[in-house]
């Protein structure tokens, strides 16, 4: 009961985090720091921070780097990081952080309409399970186009206390920073291109188990990616300035929201699976609508909260049917271990026959005899 707990702990705090990324985020973005500038100081202090892990943890029991592992890395850092942050954090300073925490969701959608094709999963529309993930994507998708697409009237208004900080921008995060429909659009993407690396890190995971050396890896290639593409966009190096707010952003995003929520999460998955830690999405989406209404000045739309709860449900759907579909398959394991022990013992067990039924014989032809 004390190990259920303490998961059940580690992931609220992991979503935390995350929401806390989100939220300083958006408000550094909205001071007047470039999207492409905070997309290139995360992966750095990513780098540096899980760098000590990947040595002291895997230094002796890391396998051989080839020349196919390093290239299929190289397209993690594409998808999972350069492509992704660019897109998310631009997509987070045309929105707001309720929008970015519900779009989050989409994520396990795009990855099963990916791995379908792929023949990473299975489509199995005969089943319950198939029908219970086919739907909870179609629902997940449509939360997220009602949401992008509709605003609706304001069902909760501002809040009277306000972050004094988020005061001196000037703007709040409904303001002109805001656009509804370029920003929710973008983060549908980012989800895409974070699917995709999804795809790509299960290969890279068979081959190679070392997860803190290849997200080092990961995340140093990255680093370089988006330090090219950020000069290339803001050549100019007052721009890349930090301000005490800006480097505790970084900092924050490339230590906390990368590299210790990288450990948390994988330690959870470790002890409780990939399903349970999916399972906590929804709550960064209440923590940050929470957070954003107090610190930011958020007011939230009925088309962010149709359109939230919508992507929820499909959500929640989807991981039902893909729980009913794993306990399926784990029975189907189970059942075939039990022949094949039960076909064995029986291999066994009538050589062990055969001959006591012919001694057997043997003692009566020698009765008869006598």
């Amino acid at each position: 009961m004390g190990n259920e707990s303490l998961v059940f702990m580690v992931m609220v705090i992991v979503q935390f985090a995350f929401a806390g990324m989100i939220i300083i985020s958006k408000l550094v973005m909205d001071g007047g720091m470039n999207a492409f500038v905070q997309s290139a100081y995360r992966p750095i202090f990513a780098t540096i921070s899980i760098a000590p892990f990947a040595f002291f943890f895997e230094r002796k029991t890391r396998p051989k780097l080839t020349r196919s592992i390093l290239f299929q890395i190289f397209l993690c850092s594409i998808f999972g990081i350069t492509a992704n942050q660019n897109i998310y954090f631009i997509g987070i300073k045309n929105s707001t952080p309720t929008i970015v925490s519900a779009l989050d969701n989409l994520i396990p959608a795009f990855t099963f309409i990916i791995a379908v094709p792929l023949g990473v999963e299975k489509l199995g529309l005969r089943s319950i399970a198939g029908q219970a993930k086919f739907w909870g994507t179609i629902v997940c998708v449509g939360g997220a186009m009602l949401l992008s697409l509709y605003h609706g009237k304001v069902v909760i208004g501002q809040l009277g206390f306000h972050w004094k900080y988020a005061e001196s921008t000037g703007e709040d995060v409904n303001s002109a920073h805001s656009n509804f429909f370029l920003g929710p659009f973008l983060l549908i993407v980012s989800s895409l291109t974070y699917a995709i690396w999804l795809i790509i890190q299960a290969r890279v995971n068979e081959k190679y188990a070392a997860p803190y050396t290849c997200t080092m890896l990961m995340c140093l290639m990255a680093s370089v990616e988006c330090v090219i593409i950020g000069f290339c966009v803001v050549p100019k190096l007052s721009e890349w300035a930090l301000n005490p707010i800006r480097a505790i952003s970084v900092i924050y995003n490339g230590v906390v929201a990368t590299s210790f929520t990288y450990f948390l999460s994988s330690w959870c998955i470790e002890k409780k699976g990939p399903l349970y830690v999916s399972m906590f999405n929804p709550l960064l989406l209440v923590i940050s609508a929470f957070l954003s209404w107090i610190l930011l000045r958020e007011k939230l739309y009925l088309g962010v909260v149709v359109g939230s709860i919508i992507v929820v449900a499909g959500l929640y759907g989807f991981l039902w049917g893909k729980k009913m579909e794993t306990n399926a398959e784990a029975e189907d394991i189970k059942e075939k271990k039990q022949s094949t022990k039960l076909q064995t013992d029986l291999e066994l067990q009538l050589p062990n026959f055969c001959s006591h039924h012919t001694e057997s014989k043997q003692i009566l032809s020698e009765a008869k005899a006598s």
